[in-house]
């Protein structure tokens, strides 16, 4: 019965310190923290031409510049460069490039010159930014050419992978090239682009998304999702496409988007 009594006590007591130590030891669990969302509100919307194909989208010297490309299927389509205008809707031509041979793509001015990609040629072309006259061409060993930007002092390219290539604006090489990541991992589809305040902005292709990126490690800090503005876009135009096109007058202070093929083209306000 001592024997019983003694090996009961030793059960008990083994199962107490178990429990002991179990309870000694807090939970732990760290979770990432998630992008943050920036909310946004629609301002003002303005009307844009259905026939632009839009791939670049940006205000110089006080006026809407969009390029656009020109896919087969969509025969109405020309690979253009020009001005939209905000009052009357109207889209203004100054530069058009051999569609059966070209397929225009991103722009941006820098220092009086006006720079062009291409989408699979491997070539960019440079125009005069007064006269819109082709005074040179560059090419690029990135398998394609999305988008362009400028931090004011150098051009910055998409290419639809998750790098950015920073190049020379008067050798037109590259400087260096900034991998874009989301908590780790890499952001594909990077395309059209728009330096404000210090951060470049993107659309991601084929999503609702523009992410917020930090230009000094790539990482992306913010997540506009405009999923609302393509339901209405195509709501409007059921041809209306992808989201693309994101445009800063630095001068107002306000910022634009639209669509390939958008009926609209809103002014939309965030905290940036």
């Amino acid at each position: 019965m001592r024997q019983l009594l003694i090996l009961i006590f030793t059960i008990i007591l083994l199962n107490s310190c178990s429990d002991s130590s179990t309870n000694s030891e807090p939970e732990t669990s760290e979770s990432t923290p998630s992008t943050p969302i920036i909310n946004y509100s629609v301002t003002k919307y303005f009307a844009h031409d259905t026939s632009l194909f839009t791939e670049g989208f940006l205000f110089h010297n006080g006026q809407l510049f969009e390029s656009t490309g020109s896919p087969e299927e969509l025969t109405q389509t020309k690979s253009v460069i020009g001005i939209s205008d905000l009052v009357t809707g109207k889209f203004n031509s100054k530069i058009e490039i051999d569609k059966s041979k070209y397929f225009g793509e991103g722009i941006v001015f820098l220092k009086n010159k006006l720079y062009q990609l291409t989408y699979k040629n491997q070539l960019g072309f440079i125009y005069d930014a007064k006269s819109f006259k082709q005074i040179g061409q560059f090419k690029f060993s990135n398998a394609e050419g999305w988008s362009l930007t400028t931090d004011g002092t150098n051009l910055i390219m998409s290419d639809g992978t998750s790098s950015l290539t920073y190049l020379d604006p008067i050798k037109v090489t590259p400087i260096k090239a900034l991998k874009v990541t989301e908590k780790g991992y890499p952001v594909d589809k990077l395309n059209e682009l728009e330096f404000i305040k210090g951060f470049l902005y993107a659309n991601i292709w084929t999503s609702d998304i523009i992410v917020k990126i930090d230009p000094s490690n790539g990482n992306v800090v913010g997540k506009i999702d405009l999923s609302s503005l393509t339901y209405e876009a195509k709501k409007i135009n059921p041809n209306a496409d992808v989201l693309n096109g994101i445009a800063y007058d630095s001068t107002t202070d306000k910022i634009y988007v639209t669509g390939k093929l958008w009926a609209n083209i809103y002014q939309i306000q965030f905290s940036h």
